[in-house]
């Protein structure tokens, strides 16, 4: 069996950006719906690197979620303010990276998400040679940072980022090539990528079997999930809309095996409700959701 954690991100920012539900309570609420864990987004008001600026505060949450019965499942690095393509300097994404991997080390995290920062509409000011050369010199330097201090990191393709097509993915992933870097593999993301082919630049890109394909041609890349459902829609034209298990229209029972079978290195799987309008209301029915497939799938 999968244990199933959640993304904190979904009642913090969009919707919740002007009324976030507090940490406090966001751990009380997943204990007592009989969440394994909660996955960290790493930015105000959650906890986050720069309003715990010591090891004792960090570890002080730590045991705070530990205290409910849960565990970490991963940290969602807060890397959107730094660029990493459209500069010829990366050091301060590193440097703002080596800080999260610090947060994490205190926390007992050992996954961390990143992405590639910056829209698809980048290739406008930046050609796709030298942005993915960027990314991939980037990355490499980062992963094997994380990889000395026992981290792993992975990689969440999505459509409102820049290198959004299937040949994309596997192309950095495979440049990177480090064993410690892999991809985050959003069921509802994958759907956008794979079968729509949205935001995608230039030619339109999608696979026959689209986010099952997807996930067979990275099979032994995949180093995190997110599950979630698709509508095939994209949320303010920008990102995939994250709909609720069982209202969109993935085939989980397809794609489950696969993911089963994709070399996953632990046994997590995290709901990720992001900019969900009412995200804390269907947090029970995304569980019960999650339970099921789990059942039948875990």
């Amino acid at each position: 069996m999968k244990r199933i954690s959640i993304g904190t991100w979904a009642y913090s920012i969009g919707p919740y950006a002007a009324n976030p539900v507090p940490f406090d309570e966001v751990i009380e609420k997943l204990a007592a719906l009989g969440f394994d864990g909660v996955e960290l987004g790493g930015f105000p008001p959650h906890p986050n690197p720069d309003d715990l600026p010591d090891r004792e505060s960090r570890q002080a949450v730590t045991q705070k979620v530990r205290a409910r019965g849960l565990a970490w499942s991963g940290l969602a690095a807060n890397l959107w303010a730094q660029k990493l393509i459209n500069t010829d300097d990366t050091t301060p994404y590193v440097e703002e990276f080596r800080k999260n991997v610090r947060f994490c080390q205190d926390l007992g995290i050992d996954t961390i998400r990143v992405d590639t920062v910056q829209p698809p509409t980048i290739f406008s000011e930046v050609d796709e040679a030298t942005a993915r050369k960027r990314v991939v010199e980037t990355w490499k330097r980062c992963t094997a940072e994380a990889a000395d201090a026992g981290l792993r990191v992975v990689w969440e393709f999505e459509p409102g980022f820049a290198f959004n097509k299937p040949s994309d993915i596997l192309r950095i992933v495979e440049e990177v090539g480090h064993p410690a870097f892999s991809v985050l593999y959003d069921t509802c993301h994958a759907h956008m990528v794979a079968a729509v082919g949205a935001r995608q630049p230039g030619a339109r890109e999608t696979l026959p079997g689209g986010a099952l394909e997807l996930a067979q041609r990275l099979r032994g890349k995949i180093g995190h999930i997110h599950l979630i459902d698709s509508d095939g829609t994209l949320h303010d034209d920008e990102t995939s809309t994250h709909a609720p298990i069982g209202q969109g229209l993935l085939d989980f029972d397809a794609l489950l095996p696969e993911l089963n079978r994709s070399g996953v290195p632990h046994d997590w799987w995290t709901i990720d409700l992001c900019f969900w309008p009412d995200a804390w209301a269907v947090t029970e029915a995304c569980k019960r959701a999650a339970d099921d497939l789990n059942r039948r799938h875990g």
